[in-house]
């Protein structure tokens, strides 16, 4: 093994120890968040620095199609440099050789970072924090549906057969007897975790049929969002090896509740570790409030990087536990914002709006993004909401062309996230939109063909 390998953290290590690395992954998440890039021989990983990929990757839609994007230069698909960065070595333990995963970020050739891409967006995010002696602290909440194999669009997503040869059931949240059904599938992603050095802080059965939660410890908003990329494919190689799909889609089954990314927050003061949330006396402050007020006031032109499918709209009703509205409450889980029991030193703020199909680098920034301007601008929230919130109206856009409309208009928003960054996801997203406008669904066909 080359030198390189000292610098790699331990479990990469552990990983390889008495054995042959035949090759490296270098990867980077697109704006979708899935991972591009190339695979190459350990041996011409070992004598590379960087290596070269074309911008087009974040014009890119999720169906594969291009959005306008590339400025006055034109559609050139400039090459950018991809840098590896060392501390995301991890393990791709589902290969059939010994394979490393890095991931990369992007720079022009004047060595200045691309700003629209997602982990240089976070990076940012998290700058802005720190240049005012602050420490964002995130600990994500990954959901996600086990089912049955589905090689036809056309065809309803069904539950997953388990293992007692019975689909999964809904409704049975918290059931040990509902995850002991998925056993095998979920003693491998532990496995696959263990190999690639990630803590799981749990794993439960939520309330739709084949539906998992996974919980992380929380820590820096950059190596959580790395997690999360990882964990998505992870999981797919986990299902995969037992007959069934792994989905991340917010909203994969009629009648079943969505899957999230419920992101928990905090921030400490650099100089002394204090949660700014919490007083001396324990108490909650006026940073924690002015954290609340910005979610509130800046999320509905978040929303479409945190909700960012037409599908991802479709999670969003009323009694089906995603909210409907930014109500802010303790310990009520019909808010969109929610302040959890904890100790003064972990008193925190949990965004209930993201889904599990956002870019975990773009859902995590676009939240820090959203209360840092509370911060700054000593945001007020409202009165404290008592009871339950799906009895109250909705104040989020309800599909994803009204969410770009106010996406497009924040201006306060770009100015945290990036001005390119804005500029660039807001034509990819709506060439994604007008794509889908053009599609007739089931629906129309059934109801309109003869009726009108």
């Amino acid at each position: 093994m080359s030198d390189w390998t000292d610098q790699i953290p331990e479990a990469a290590r552990a990983y390889l120890e008495d054995r042959r690395l035949d090759e490296v992954e270098c990867i980077i998440s697109d704006l979708p968040g899935i991972a591009r890039g190339k695979a190459v021989p350990a041996s011409k990983f070992a004598r590379q620095s960087h290596f070269f990929l074309p911008d087009s990757i974040f014009y890119q839609t999720i169906t594969g199609d291009w959005g306008e994007a590339a400025g006055d230069g034109g559609f050139i698909e400039r090459d950018m440099i991809l840098k590896p960065d060392m501390s995301t070595a991890t393990a791709a333990p589902w290969t059939g050789d010994w394979t490393l995963q890095v991931i990369h970020d992007a720079f022009a050739r004047d060595g200045t970072p691309i700003p629209f891409s997602p982990r240089n967006v976070l990076k940012h995010v998290v700058g802005m924090y720190n240049k005012q002696g602050w420490k964002p602290v995130v600990a994500p909440e990954m959901e996600f549906y086990l089912v049955a194999r589905n090689i036809d669009p056309a065809k309803k997503i069904e539950p997953m057969m388990g293992r007692s040869g019975r689909p999964a059931a809904a409704r049975q949240a918290y059931s040990m007897t509902a995850v002991d059904e998925f056993g095998p599938v979920i003693d491998d992603i532990y496995d696959f975790a263990e190999a690639q050095g990630f803590e799981i802080d749990g794993i439960t059965q939520e309330g739709g049929a084949g539906q998992l939660e996974i919980n992380l410890r929380h820590g820096n908003p950059v190596k959580l969002a790395d997690e999360v990329f990882y964990f998505k494919r992870l999981i797919r190689e986990a299902a995969l090896r037992h007959d069934c799909f792994a989905t991340f889609m917010a909203k994969p089954i009629e009648d079943e509740p969505g899957s999230a990314m419920h992101i928990h927050h905090s921030i400490l003061d650099i100089e002394t570790g204090r949660n700014l949330f919490s007083g001396p006396q324990g108490g909650e402050t006026d940073a924690f409030f002015h954290f609340i007020g910005g979610l509130q006031k800046h999320m509905p032109a978040a929303v479409a990087v945190i909700a960012p499918y037409v599908n991802s709209y479709r999670r969003f009703v009323r009694d089906h536990a995603a909210p409907i509205n930014l109500e802010w409450g303790r310990d009520n889980r019909t808010t969109g914002i929610r302040i959890p029991i904890s100790d003064p030193e972990a008193r925190r703020v949990e965004n209930r709006m993201a889904g599990m199909d956002c870019n975990p680098y773009l859902g995590i920034a676009a939240s820090l993004a959203c209360g840092y301007l509370g911060l700054v601008n000593e945001e007020r929230p409202d009165k404290q909401f008592r009871g339950d919130a799906y009895d109250g109206e909705p104040d989020i856009p309800q599909v994803l062309g009204q969410a770009l409309d106010l996406f497009d208009e924040a201006a306060d928003l770009h100015g945290v996230l990036g001005e390119e960054f804005a500029r660039v996801y807001g034509i990819v997203k709506r060439a994604e939109y007008e794509e889908f406008l053009q599609v007739i669904s089931p629906w129309e066909r059934e109801h309109l063909l003869l009726n009108v």
